[in-house]
Order: structure tokens, then C-alpha cells, then sequence
């Protein structure tokens, strides 16, 4: 029940209904053993027994003497009522009271039903909002060891499995306790000798099915986090299909995914065996003791002479009544330990505070003025230093290109910038203001990124651009492919526009995924531009197409480029060659070139490609 308590709280909202189903029901569980009770009057109209007798109307002397009272007006109406409209009348009579019975009972059930649905959906839908949110809050490193199928898998079936032991929650607190409750006032009421087995009974199979479901949720981990795991392998495969099928590696995939599944149907056997034997564990109980209950019961009203027939069946009907709602909480206990499961892995990310949170008194910087300071900048990653001791100084309106050899610390400058990551010592800065002291929101704002991977989306081209501005027109959108050299291919696709260019994009060439992502930036119209390596994917004509985008887009921007391709970059304001996180050269392409150092050797070794 740990995490069910903060679990809660997404229940709150919705407590209207959660009292609302309270009501209903205990209207229920009343009106379920009242029906048993409806009985008696029939079976005493059938057994002809009130007729044997002659009965006056009693008098209440008391709740002591309640029972013979209730008793004696109830025969006291079967017999006069017989004599003056006869015994079908009488028998018609109590079938409609039944049938009421019956119905009210039925109908407080379903809108007991009812009213829960609103409350178990709401909870789905704001623990799945909930989950996206933080999914989306977190920190890019938060998800860098963790499987995209496990997360998955917890926004969907783990989050379902919350939704359904939310239900049997309220049945184990609400209906079934309190159908038993009324069932066992009524059994007193009738038969208090009889009832003492009924006692016995209760904590006896309690007991025993709590000894079958203790190793339930330790099953019930397994499962969830195997499930994680056959989700990341059909995500890694949907990723990866052309690597796959280029490498006949199909097999090797397939194994892992059998040997993944074969694992998950051998922990659901187990899981699920465990589970199902509550259920016909705790009815051989009941018939048990519905055994001893006939014996017994029967020693009462053809020995002793102490119970009447009509009512002594009632009673077993009440007895009966408590077999199904034993069994419903046995259930609903096993429902809670793999909902307290699922809650744990739900929990684990909604309880995950971010490194990168904006501070309390965080500022919003909505213009950008004057320049970009990065200032003694250390980083690790892991254990090894990326950067050490980095500074450099990037003027608005200037263009500042960073080179070097794969691992020197070009992207992570980017990502730094960016604010994906916190820097371990040191500080960048945006106009004299330290990037942690303002919100994420606002930073991020400021700038426009294209990255080496085009990140598009399985969704229209306007509405990828949308991204870059919410709220941009048709003719901004234009405008902005223009810059980005991309209105030419856009116009001939088959809706402009308006056509889905698929997962990732991929309907698309690389050269023109990447001018979409330039015109996303375009249309943003930031101040600064941070480009990772954004056209070292490319072929020459593409290439080409790209660099001058990127030259449109770029005029009176400040940018820093991360550079492969050094052609790419020579008209920079400034070149940064970097080697193992620090920087070992500095200044304009002539200027570098005169020197005959690093940047000469790494632009005479591309000379050749």
C-alpha cells in the first residue's frame, strides 16, 4: 500500500465520484443481503408453515425482543392476509417485493460501476499526462542507460495496471466488506450458534490465501520489467530494419526476442497460476464450511427444534452470499500487490527530481544583447573530462565555427549551451547572466538548433515547421523554406505542405530532412543559431543546397557552428580548433591557414577526400 498513497492523490480531483460510488455501494451490500432475507416469507408461503398456527398482532416491547417481533408480524400478515385474498395472492406479493429487491440491488451495482469509471479513467489519463510531462522534463542523460521499451512499457500497461487495482482497491475497502458485513448482521440476526462457524471461516481462508499471494509481487516484477524489455527490442528493430536486413541479422534479432518472450510466458505462468488458485481456493473453503453449516443447521430444526426450516435455508443463502465477495477481496488483494508493482516503476520516474530544474527565482531573458561568455568550463560525461578549463567569448552578431578531430568536445559546447547538461566547474553566460540563473524555457527560446540527425516527425511538413513557431502563417512557413532552399522539392510533393512526409521523415531525402529542420529553425527566428554538424551527413549537391541555407539563415545571427567539413566554415569570424577538450589554435581561416599548425593539417587531410 506504499505507493497506492501517493498513487492518491491523482484521485483526488475525482472524489466526487470515489463518494458516489460509496453510497451506491452501501445501498449494495444492503440490499445483496436482503434479498436472502426476501426468502423467507416466500418459502414460508410455499411450506404452508404460518398456517399451522395461529398468530396475533404482536406488540414492540424492545430492541431485545426484536427478532420475535419482526418474526411474529411477518406470520401475523401471511395469515390473515391468506385468509382474506388467498395464498396466491400473498405469493405474488412477496415475488414483486423480491423482484424490487433484486432490482434495486442491480441498479445501485451498476451506477456503483458507473461512477467508478469516471474516477479509474481520470486517474489513467492524468498519470499518463503526468508521466509525459516529467518524461519530458527530465534531463536527455536521465534517459542515456535507460531502454525506451521500459519507459513504454510504464506509461502503458504498468499505468492500465494501476487503473484496474484502483478498482479492486475500493472494492476491497467498500463493497465486498460491506457485503459481508450486512450478510453477517442478518446471519446473527437469524442464527447467532450457526453464525460462530461463519467467524471461524473468515480469518481461516484469509490466512490461507495470504500464504499463496506472498511471492505475488516479486512475479509481478518480472513480468513488467520483461515486458519492458521485448518493447525495446521491437523498438531498437523498427529503428534499425536496414541494418538488420543489410547484415542477415535477422536471427540474431529474433533469437533475442524469443528468448525475451519465452522468458515473459514463463514468468506470466507463474504469475498467473499463483493468482488463479485464490479463487477456487477460498470457494472449497466456503463450501467447507457450508458443510458443517448443514449439519449443524440441520441438528437445529429437526432436533433441537430451534430454527425453522424457511429461515435455516435463508441462512444458507446469506452463508453462500459471503463466498463471492471472500473471493472478490482474495482478488482484489492480488490486484493491489501488482498494482503496488506497477506503481513502484510509474513512481520511479514521477518521483525523479531533475538536475537541470530552474532555480526558484529563476529570470526570463527574452532578448539577447550583447555576447555569449563561456568561462573556465570543465565537463565529464562519466568519469573522464570532455572539456577542461574551455573559455571563449562569442559576440552577438558574429559567426563562430568549432573544429577538431571526433571526441575533442565540439558537440558537447552545443549541448552545454543548450543547457542539456550542467557544467561540472566554470559557467557560460549570456549577456553577464549565468545560463542557470535563468529559466530553461527562456534560454532555450533564444536559440534555434540544428542538429546532425534531422529529428523530424511522422506528421506534415507545416506542421514540423509549427514546432519552430506555433502560431506562424502559411506565407511565414513559405518564406521560411525559401531561406532554407527547401521550397523547391516542398511545392512538388503531392499536398505541398499539407503531405506527411512519414516516420522520421523518411519519405524524404537526407538532404532535404535537413533543409526542413533549417527552415524549422529559420522560421523560429532566434538570435543565436547553434548548428552540430549539420551538413557532414550530406552528399556534395546536397551538401551544397544545405551550406547555403545555412549562409541565408545565419546573416545577421549569431552563430557557433560545429564544423566537420571545414569548407563548410571558412568564412567564420572566428575558427576554434579544438584537441581533447581544450583549444590549441584560434582566428580566421587565413589567418590559421599562415600559421601551418593543427587547422592546416586537419584542411589538408579533408583536401583529400
Amino acid at each position: 500500500m506504499n505507493y497506492f498513497k501517493q498513487i492518491i492523490r491523482y484521485a483526488m480531483p475525482y472524489r466526487k465520484y470515489g463518494i458516489l460510488n460509496i453510497v451506491c455501494n452501501i445501498f449494495y451490500a444492503l440490499f445483496s443481503a436482503l434479498s436472502f432475507i426476501a426468502l423467507i416469507p416466500v418459502l414460508k408461503v410455499l411450506f404452508q408453515t404460518s398456517e399451522q398456527k395461529e398468530f396475533k398482532d404482536p406488540v414492540y416491547t424492545g430492541i431485545m425482543n426484536l427478532k420475535s417481533f419482526l418474526t411474529d408480524k411477518l406470520n401475523f400478515f401471511i395469515v390473515e392476509t391468506i385468509k382474506t385474498e388467498g395464498r396466491l395472492a400473498v405469493l405474488t406479493y412477496m415475488i414483486i417485493g423480491i423482484i424490487s429487491i433484486f432490482m434495486l440491488k442491480n441498479l445501485f451495482n451498476y451506477l456503483a460501476m458507473y461512477f467508478i469509471t469516471f474516477l479509474r479513467n481520470g486517474v489513467l489519463r492524468d498519470l499518463r499526462n503526468s508521466l509525459y510531462e516529467k518524461i519530458v522534463e527530465l534531463p536527455i542523460p536521465y534517459f542515456s542507460e535507460k531502454r525506451k521499451g521500459d519507459t513504454i512499457a510504464r506509461i502503458t500497461s504498468d499505468v492500465l495496471e494501476i487503473q484496474h487495482s484502483f478498482l479492486s482497491i475500493l472494492e476491497l475497502i467498500i463493497k465486498e466488506p460491506l457485503t459481508i458485513l450486512f450478510t453477517l448482521i442478518f446471519m446473527v440476526f437469524l442464527s447467532p450458534q450457526l453464525t460462530i462457524f461463519v467467524f471461524i471461516f473468515i480469518p481461516v481462508s484469509g490466512f490461507l490465501i495470504s500464504l499463496i499471494g506472498k511471492k505475488l509481487k516479486k512475479h509481478s516484477d518480472k513480468v513488467q520489467k520483461e515486458q519492458g524489455i521485448f518493447l525495446s527490442i521491437v523498438e531498437e528493430t523498427l529503428g534499425g530494419l536496414k541494418v538488420i536486413k543489410g547484415f542477415n541479422a535477422e536471427a540474431i534479432f529474433g533469437k533475442k526476442f524469443k528468448d525475451s518472450t519465452e522468458r515473459f510466458f514463463k514468468f506470466s505462468n507463474d504469475l498467473l497460476n499463483r493468482q488463479n488458485l485464490a479463487s477456487p481456493t477460498s470457494e472449497f473453503l466456503g463450501i467447507c464450511v457450508i458443510a458443517v453449516l448443514l449439519w449443524y443447521g440441520g441438528r437445529l430444526v429437526f432436533v433441537d427444534g430451534t430454527l425453522e426450516a424457511e429461515t435455516f435455508l435463508a441462512y444458507i443463502g446469506l452463508a453462500y452470499n459471503i463466498l463471492t465477495p471472500a473471493k472478490a477481496i482474495s482478488k482484489a488483494n492480488y490486484g493491489v500487490k501488482r498494482g503496488n508493482s506497477a506503481a513502484e516503476r510509474v513512481l520511479e520516474i514521477l518521483n525523479t527530481e531533475s538536475p537541470l530544474k530552474d532555480k526558484d527565482q529563476a529570470i526570463r531573458k527574452e532578448k539577447f544583447e550583447e555576447i555569449i561568455s563561456i568561462e573556465n568550463v570543465s565537463f565529464k560525461y562519466e568519469e573522464e573530462y570532455v572539456l577542461n578549463d574551455f573559455s571563449l567569448q562569442v559576440p552577438k552578431g558574429s559567426s563562430v565555427a568549432l573544429v577538431g578531430q571526433s571526441g575533442s568536445g565540439k558537440s558537447t559546447i552545443a549541448n552545454l549551451v543548450t543547457r542539456f547538461y550542467d557544467v561540472n566547474d566554470g559557467a557560460i553566460k549570456i549577456d553577464h547572466t549565468d545560463i542557470r540563473d535563468m529559466t530553461k524555457n527562456s534560454l532555450r527560446g533564444l536559440m534555434g538548433l540544428v542538429t546532425q540527425d534531422s529529428i523530424l516527425f511522422n506528421d506534415t511538413v507545416k506542421n514540423n515547421l509549427l514546432i519552430g513557431k506555433e502560431d506562424a502563417t502559411e506565407a511565414e512557413i513559405i518564406e521560411a523554406l525559401k531561406v532554407a532552399n527547401a521550397w523547391e522539392f516542398v511545392k512538388e510533393l503531392p499536398k505541398g505542405i499539407e503531405t506527411n512526409i512519414g516516420d522520421s521523415g523518411n519519405k524524404l531525402s537526407g538532404g532535404q530532412k535537413q533543409r526542413l529542420s533549417i527552415a524549422r529553425a529559420v522560421l523560429k527566428n532566434p538570435p543565436i543559431m547553434i548548428l552540430d554538424e549539420a551538413t557532414s551527413a550530406l552528399d556534395t549537391e546536397s551538401e551544397r543546397l544545405v551550406q547555403s541555407a545555412l549562409e541565408n539563415m545565419m546573416k545577421n545571427r549569431t552563430s557557433i557552428v560545429i564544423a566537420h567539413r571545414l569548407s563548410t566554415i571558412q568564412n567564420s569570424d572566428a575558427i576554434v580548433v579544438m584537441q581533447k577538450g581544450r583549444i590549441v589554435e584560434q582566428g580566421t581561416h587565413e589567418e590559421l591557414i599562415a600559421k601551418n599548425g593543427a587547422y592546416k593539417k586537419l584542411v589538408s587531410l579533408q583536401s583529400f577526400d
